[in-house]
């Protein structure tokens, strides 16, 4: 059993995957979006490497827990995922996990550019990591 953790952006998807216990997130990748045909073969190709059971997409609420712009995208991507890979996807709030990214590699002293290409994964561990802790 592992579960996969996604940050979808307008950019960028962050990929994050459990260990076969479900205990601890790894990043794993930050895949470029071209589209959406080639992000979704993108991912079916992650979840098949990794025998994937489930899917767990962060979905960035706004601070009032409201659902805004972005969650739409978002919901909207998702619901492309489920039509094309057959898994069950749960929605996990993501506030404030792009923040805790940038602070925990700003605490390592990360170059800005070094960190501009792992927030997204990293974004993608804390929301798996959250949603495992939960579980």
């Amino acid at each position: 059993m592992r579960i996969l953790g996604i940050d979808v952006g307008n950019k960028t998807i962050g990929v994050a995957v459990s260990d076969p216990l479900g205990y601890t997130a790894q990043g794993i990748t930050t895949i470029r979006r071209k589209n959406e045909e080639q992000d979704i073969k993108d991912l079916k190709e992650i979840c098949q490497k990794y025998e994937v059971d489930t899917i767990v997409c962060g979905l960035p609420k706004n601070m009032n827990g409201t659902i805004g712009f972005q969650s739409e995208k978002v919901l909207q991507f998702c619901e492309v995922i489920k039509e094309n890979i057959d898994l069950p996807i749960k929605m996990w709030d993501e506030r404030l996990t792009t923040v805790a990214a940038n602070r925990a590699m700003l605490e390592a002293d990360l170059s800005r550019k070094k960190r501009k290409k792992l927030v997204d994964k990293i974004a993608a561990t804390y929301i798996l990591q959250g949603y495992l802790d939960s579980i």
